[in-house]
């Protein structure tokens, strides 16, 4: 007689190392008996019996109520083992539900299913016979369940702050449902501050959590990758690729392997890592530096960005075909400014947080939890480092204030520093040419260069930008006048030139 269960470990191109029996409490007695069964044709399968409560196997309700507490509490590990849902056996309901939970992800497994040998073109009799309402729609807890299991998530995704602008709660319900149905890349745009690398990091443990991924959680600011560090951080070198590479390194994308890479302010990559990234992202394979062997790394690729990329690409710093491959899944998170609404929970949460961290609890009284709230909501109130600002402000009220409580005049003196803080900005806005020498020098260098001073550098900068090495730029910069010059020496003048600001050539050019 075919037995289903038991014919699983008669394939001889088929072993099973570990078997989940599940049963129910009437069939105790039958599970023994397979499971000694399945021992004497397959000693080394192990069999691991598991009772599953279920008063009746034909209440859809019921049956997915208990499979599914059965999924959560299993401690899958996907990256070391491959599983296998049979679903042949048990009722068309039990089958069903193991089917569901298979298809989203609750197992991270395959489906296979059994079916008995014809025997003389003769088929046993059917036996009982019974319909079965599946009519989902039915099952309010069923739906409630998956409702709660969203929320979840999504509170997850917020850090367990319950934010109240809709704008920002609608994106956060995309990216969850973005980030838990593919693996394709995710780019998340907005200011600084907005807190791109938090969420990124949010997202993958989100998924960790699903199985989806088993490797890490690997970022990095590509601002701080110049030259051939770049390269090297990112894709690794062998040992003696260059001056200094007294080990191989693996880099950063093989780190990432079967997890998340994020790279936050990706247009500041240079473009031949760029070439590397499209690359590694569409084939799984890059050159580490100094190598002649392509390496494999199958990693989901996250980006950041408070640059806009379009613009980037119209002027040449940022390739076409790699901002196509990562705008498929694009969110624009907004700054502290634009979420007003947000300010008071992230209050509370930062306080929060604060206590936990110190160990110690600190609240806020009213009057002047009122205060810090007026001065927030004030149109005025610019927030320019968004959500840092917030937190500073709630690191620094909450370490000065008296008896773990924060009072009116802790509130005063911190409203005055961000006031001060902010002032500049407000009164002289940076403009492009601030921004740029910014990103490369510090806002406090730049601070101390003249206006006029701050107009020539910034030109010097795109022109260096725009050509392939240092004498180029430097006849182009000089080009007038060089002509009195009997034997210029363009590269010379421009080299420095960029000394008396503390620059070289590939702090500009990325060589």
């Amino acid at each position: 007689m075919w037995r289903p269960t038991v014919s699983l470990c008669q394939h001889e191109d088929f072993v099973v190392d570990r078997f989940e029996l599940l049963f129910g409490a009437n069939e105790q007695q039958l599970a023994k008996q397979v499971s000694a069964d399945m021992r004497s044709i397959s000693p080394e399968t192990q069999v691991i019996p598991n009772q599953v409560s279920v008063k009746d196997p034909w209440d859809f309700e019921e049956v997915f109520a208990a499979f599914h507490q059965f999924a959560v509490d299993y401690d899958f590990q996907p990256d070391e083992e491959q599983y296998l849902v049979h679903i042949t056996t048990g009722t068309h309901v039990q089958q069903i539900c193991l089917f569901l939970l298979t298809e989203s992800r609750h197992f991270p497994a395959q489906l296979v299913q059994t079916s008995p040998a014809r025997f003389k073109n003769k088929i046993l009799p059917t036996g009982k016979m019974r319909i079965i309402d599946l009519d989902l729609s039915k099952y309010d807890s069923l739906a409630t369940r998956f409702a709660q299991e969203q929320q979840t998530d999504l509170s997850f995704l917020k850090a367990g702050i319950e934010t109240r602008s809709p704008t920002f709660n609608r994106m956060i319900e995309r990216i969850e449902q973005v980030a838990l149905a593919t693996s394709a890349p995710i780019l998340l745009t907005g200011p600084t501050g907005a807190g791109k690398t938090q969420l990124a990091n949010r997202i993958f443990r989100l998924k960790k959590k699903r199985s989806q991924v088993v490797g890490e959680f690997v970022s990095v600011n590509c601002a701080t990758l110049r030259g051939d560090q770049a390269m090297s951080t990112l894709f690794g070198h062998t040992k003696g690729a260059f001056t200094g590479a007294q080990q191989a390194r693996p880099g950063l994308l093989m780190a990432a392997d079967k997890g998340v890479l994020f790279l936050d302010e990706i247009g500041e990559l240079g473009l031949d890592e760029q070439a590397m990234l499209l690359r590694a992202i569409e084939e799984k394979e890059f050159l580490p530096v100094g190598s002649d062997q392509t390496a494999t790394s199958h990693f989901q690729l996250m980006a950041g960005t408070n640059r806009d990329l379009r613009q980037a690409v119209a002027e040449g710093r940022f390739r076409e075909d790699l901002f196509a491959r990562i705008n498929l899944w694009t969110f624009a998170l907004p700054g502290l400014a634009e979420r007003t609404e947000d300010i008071e929970p992230n209050l509370t949460y930062e306080l929060e947080r604060f206590s936990n961290e110190q160990g110690r609890k600190v609240t806020i009284n009213a009057e002047a939890k009122q205060a810090f709230l007026r001065f927030a909501l004030e149109p005025s109130t610019t927030w320019s480092g968004n959500f840092r600002d917030l937190g500073a402000a709630v690191v620094r009220m909450a370490t000065l204030a008296p008896g773990g409580r924060i009072n009116l005049e802790i509130v005063s003196e911190e409203i005055h520093r961000l006031q001060s803080l902010w002032q500049p900005a407000s009164a002289a806005p940076k403009n492009d040419d601030t921004t740029l020498l910014s990103d490369i020098l510090g806002e406090d260098a730049v601070d101390r260069i003249d206006v006029f001073d701050r107009v020539q550098l910034a030109e010097v900068i795109r022109t260096c930008r725009r050509c392939k090495n240092l004498s180029s730029a430097g006849r182009t910069l000089f080009q007038a006048s060089r002509q009195s010059k009997a034997k210029p020496n363009d590269a010379d003048r421009l080299r420095k030139y960029l000394a008396k600001f503390n620059l070289t050539w590939s702090d500009l050019s990325g060589e």
